[in-house]
């Protein structure tokens, strides 16, 4: 097997960032051809809609058990598998001009991004430590942010000048290009493979699963990441239908979410020494507050700027939100980094999917008004999940103390 060679670390660190941000591009940089692709497929809203959600579930239940493969058969090779799968996938979606193969192709998408990220999460800790894997691990969310703000606007410009197509033309072409420079300067990293034992890996998840502040982190991240989802699914709908607006302007608005998203993770960033509750207590009436003068302001001065300053004061929350939990939650546990790494971002998307859906599907997501609504019934949750979050990590924090042997 080849291993990863000391003068090749750089290079492959700059490389495993570069694919982290892997599955927001491919939940991304389509968005602004929804409207193009319901014609070109003659279906509805809610069959596009339906692309974008089943790539977020796969994804997400995938990165639960992915990790256990990972740390028994390493990275490296399940890798490079994944990433040539991942861009023929992409070639059969420019060929079809059937709905169902869309759909089928988009949960092979799913299935082989979340091999691709939650090897390289485990990459991370495979190879650093301390306060330099910390600091790595901090800067994930804010590598993934790039994915909202680069894709939509590249997609807004392909889907102008040269059809919905050719959104996935760039996602396979640039995956194979990563894979090349995989091939040439990566190896693998895991040093010590965990035998593939169900009833020792059973035990980990139960393990991790059982720990309620690592829970509760998850559910945290889970509803704050799903604003982005669903304002990404009924933004481009919102901004044709309801204020008249392009491909070009749709990924405009995503750019500026995307760039929300990132700004507040920079935020977290730079307050990462900072006790995660004194974060939290100004973030959560933050957003609370935010939301409901959205829905106030959307019934009395509905305008695409007015909904696009709500948004993004939303996004800024919402990425520190994520920062900080994200950073917690893989940080949480150092042994077993694949099956870590895997639980956090997996259970962070099912979650995700399973709010985002139940969002869409109850208040019909369809004008600036009930997506106002979304952001203000996430922000509840998110209140209510982080009084849970407290009460857990403190309790953790009075156990820890009482397990340590007395001086």
């Amino acid at each position: 097997m080849k291993t990863l060679k000391q003068n090749h670390v750089a290079i492959s660190t700059l490389l495993a960032f570069a694919l982290i941000p892997l599955s927001g591009f491919a939940t991304d940089v389509y968005l602004p051809s929804f409207p193009a692709m319901a014609s070109f497929f003659g279906t509805s809203r809610g069959d596009i809609q339906l692309t974008l959600i089943v790539f977020v579930v796969s994804n997400g239940v995938s990165q639960l058990f992915v990790g256990t493969f990972l740390d028994s058969f390493g990275r490296y090779r399940l890798s490079l598998v994944s990433l040539i799968i991942f861009a023929l996938s992409s070639l059969v979606i420019t060929l079809t001009n059937n709905i169902g193969v869309l759909i089928s192709m988009r949960i092979i998408q799913g299935i082989t991004a979340a091999v691709i990220v939650v090897g390289k999460r485990a990459f991370f800790i495979d190879l650093y430590s301390g306060s330099r894997l910390k600091h790595y691990t901090s800067l994930f969310s804010i590598i993934w942010a790039t994915a909202p703000i680069i894709a939509p606007f590249l997609g807004g410009f392909l889907q102008t000048y040269f059809g919905w197509q050719s959104n996935f033309y760039f996602l396979g072409i640039v995956t194979l290009i990563i894979l090349t420079m995989e091939i040439v300067y990566s190896g693998e990293t895991l040093k010590t493979p965990q035998p593939l034992q169900p009833k020792q890996v059973l035990s980990v998840y139960a393990s991790r699963l059982a720990t309620p502040d690592f829970t509760v982190s998850l559910i945290i991240l889970g509803i704050a990441f799903s604003n982005v989802i669903v304002f990404n699914m009924a933004s481009p709908f919102i901004i044709e239908h309801v204020f008249h607006g392009s491909a070009v302007i749709i990924g405009n608005a995503s750019l500026f979410s995307g760039l929300a998203v990132l700004l507040g993770g920079l935020l977290s960033k730079s307050f990462i020494d900072r006790s995660i509750f004194a974060k939290m207590m100004l973030i959560g009436p933050f957003l609370l507050g935010v939301s409901f003068l959205m829905m106030v302001f959307m019934v009395l001065f509905p305008s695409l700027i007015l909904m696009m300053s709500m948004v993004l004061l939303l996004h800024i929350g919402s990425g520190f939100t994520f920062n900080t939990f994200y950073t917690y939650a893989l940080g949480r546990f150092s042994s077993n980094a694949g099956i870590a790494s895997g639980i956090t971002g997996g259970g962070a998307y099912v979650i995700t999917s399973t709010v985002s859906y139940a969002l869409t599907s109850t208040l019909e997501v369809h004008d600036p008004l009930t997506l106002g609504a979304s952001y203000c019934i996430s922000a509840a949750l998110t209140s209510i999940t982080f009084i849970l979050f407290s009460r857990a990590r403190k309790r953790s924090i009075t156990l820890q103390a009482s397990a340590e042997p007395a001086m």
